[in-house]
C-alpha cells in the first residue's frame, strides 16, 4: 500500500540572544516527538528587533503542537512563537542558476516561464539566479547548491567554465543534484549531466526535470547533448 508522506510544519520563534536559548527551544521540540529537518537562525541587527534573535523551524510529526507552541513561549527569553506554512508549500523545489549575467538572465527566461506554467496548475517551482565572475566565486557557489535547501537541480550559464568548478559539480552531482550545463568552452560540460546549446531551453528543460507533472526525466537523457 502507497505510504503518503509525514505533513511538515514550520514554526518561527523570536528570542533573545543569550546562551542555552537553543538548547531550551531543542529540549520542548524533542519532548513532542517532533523531528526537526530544517533550522535557519539568525540576528537581527537593525530595527524594533535589534540584538534579537530568530529561529525557524521545519518539523514533521510531533503531537500537539498547540501545547509545544505554549511551551516555547513559556521559556522567560522567548518573546514570540508563530506556526507558519512551511517553504516547501510557499516556494516549493528550487532551480538554481549559477553563471554570466546575460547568460543567467536567458536561462532564467526560460526556467521562470516553464514555472510559471506548471504552477499556475497547482505545483511550487522557484527559480534563483545569481551572476558571478571567476572561477574560485562560481566554484564556491556551486559547492553551495548542495547545502541550500530544496534546491532540485543546478544550471551552469556561461561562456568559459572549467577548473575548480568542473569538479564542483561532481560534488554536487555526487549529493544527488542534477546539473544542466549550457554549450561552452572549457571542462564543465563533459562534467554535467546534459548539456544545452539554448539557454532558453535549458531553462525549461530545468523546470520540466523538477516538476511531478512533466514527463521529462534528465536521467533519460544523461550525457547527451541538445
Amino acid at each position: 500500500m502507497y505510504e503518503s508522506e509525514p505533513e511538515v510544519f514550520a514554526i518561527r520563534i523570536i528570542a533573545e540572544n543569550r546562551k542555552g536559548v537553543l538548547k531550551d527551544i531543542s529540549t520542548v521540540v524533542a519532548h513532542h516527538d517532533a523531528n526537526v529537518l530544517m533550522v535557519h537562525q539568525e540576528l537581527f541587527e537593525y530595527g524594533i528587533l535589534k540584538g534579537m534573535a530568530e529561529l525557524y523551524l521545519e518539523f514533521e510529526n510531533g503531537h500537539d503542537h498547540a501545547s509545544m507552541v505554549e511551551e516555547l513561549l513559556a521559556i522567560p527569553s522567548v518573546r514570540d512563537v508563530k506556526p507558519y506554512e512551511p517553504f516547501s508549500n510557499i516556494y516549493g523545489t528550487r532551480v538554481i542558476i549559477i553563471g554570466g549575467g546575460a547568460q543567467v538572465a536567458q536561462v532564467a527566461l526560460g526556467a521562470v516561464n516553464e514555472a510559471d506554467r506548471h504552477n499556475i496548475r497547482g505545483e511550487r517551482i522557484s527559480v534563483d539566479t545569481i551572476p558571478l565572475v571567476g572561477e574560485k566565486t562560481v566554484a564556491q557557489a556551486v559547492d553551495a547548491v548542495a547545502r541550500l535547501p530544496r534546491a532540485a537541480i543546478l544550471v551552469l550559464a556561461g561562456s568559459l567554465m572549467g577548473g575548480e568548478i568542473s569538479k564542483a559539480v561532481d560534488r554536487v552531482r555526487e549529493a544527488g543534484i542534477p546539473v544542466i550545463a549550457l554549450k561552452m568552452a572549457g571542462t564543465v560540460p563533459q562534467h554535467a549531466d546534459l548539456v544545452v546549446t539554448d539557454p532558453i531551453q535549458a531553462g525549461v528543460f530545468a523546470v520540466m526535470h523538477v516538476s511531478g507533472k512533466a514527463v521529462f526525466d534528465i536521467n533519460r537523457v544523461r550525457g547527451r547533448e541538445f
